[in-house]
């Protein structure tokens, strides 16, 4: 499929313009800018540095190769904890399935990781790109991953290497889970993770036109358990999306009843108490249940919107104190 006309947009190029310019800000923004072994350019935002929330602010926009806008808002849509993200991108499907989803697996040796970001377009591992119809050519790239440090200098030359650029072309972002910058990335994933559910429902990516999202930030911990459980719960119960789509109204409806997260088995708790109840193996959780908490869908052909799901605020604020 194309999305939407969009395939010949480098995201790897758009986001170049807001790495350089963060690595301008970096003094100003609290981020460390370094240089690794191999030529590659590193830039940790958060993790031995305090990073801060405009930082990762721009690491979500980065994330979504630069066809998406990450705004912070006082208006969250929960009143206990107002600061949010507001989540625009008239490129849905190739800013979040094309460049923002973690889905490149990055492992060698003792390193593993989840690679997000415009680089992914530019390697082309995963299979969803020829679903998507995209790829990406650029002189340089970026990689995020959500973690303590940068790859090792030999993994970012492989990195490179399956993007098709020398190492020297490469950045790599990084910021933990549990920091201010991975907090606010991660709710910049609220339009992603509903962009991935349609796509697991088999809805046509083609008949999604545009997109917006709305998410608390959860407050940081360092703890890494806690922090996942607070960042997930800040989209599963208090996110909130709505797509413009094309097609049938019956089509429509069926994606705004099964997109929330309530319909999934394991909706109701806290994720940290999830997570436990499966002993720590992620790949046991039922997949449905990483989507926004209430979903509207309007029919740009019909007119007509669609609405499911509903906000948990009394899960969101036992997960933020936990």
């Amino acid at each position: 499929m194309k999305a939407n006309g969009s395939t010949t947009v480098s995201v790897s190029t758009r986001a170049q313009h807001i790495v350089d310019q963060l690595v301008t800000d970096a003094e100003a923004l609290r981020c460390i800018v370094s240089t690794g072994a191999a030529g590659e350019q590193r830039i940790d935002c958060g993790a031995a540095t305090p990073g801060g929330l405009e930082a990762g602010r721009r690491l979500g926009e980065i994330c979504m190769g630069g066809l998406g806008t990450v705004r912070i808002t006082s208006a969250s849509g929960d009143e206990r904890w107002p600061l949010g993200v507001v989540v625009h991108s008239a490129n849905p499907v190739i800013a979040c399935l094309g460049s923002q989803y973690a889905g490149w697996t990055i492992s060698e040796g003792d390193f593993f990781a989840l690679g997000s970001g415009p680089a992914r377009a530019m390697s082309r591992v995963e299979k969803l790109y020829e679903e998507l119809g995209y790829a990406d050519t650029a002189e340089r790239t970026a990689l995020v991953i959500e973690g303590d440090n940068a790859p090792p200098s030999e993994v970012a030359a492989n990195v490179a290497k399956a993007c098709g650029i020398g190492v020297d072309k490469l950045s790599i972002l990084y910021a933990p889970t549990g920091s201010l910058a991975g907090t606010v990335q991660i709710a910049a994933r609220v339009l992603e993770v509903a962009l991935h559910k349609a796509h697991e429902l088999h809805f046509p990516l083609d008949h999604i036109v545009d997109g917006y999202g709305v998410a608390p930030i959860a407050p940081p911990i360092p703890d890494f358990i806690k922090a996942m459980g607070r960042t997930n719960d800040a989209i599963i119960y208090g996110g909130r999306i709505q797509l413009f789509v094309r097609g049938s109204d019956d089509a429509a409806r069926e994606l705004a009843e099964k997109l929330p997260s309530r319909s999934s088995s394991a909706y109701g708790q806290p994720f940290a108490e999830i997570f436990a109840a499966v002993a720590g193996d992620f790949y046991k959780i039922d997949p449905m249940l990483f989507s926004p908490a209430r979903v509207t869908v309007s029919n740009l052909d019909t007119g007509q919107s669609f609405h499911g799901g509903a906000l948990a605020p009394e899960i969101v604020d036992a997960s933020f104190r936990s």
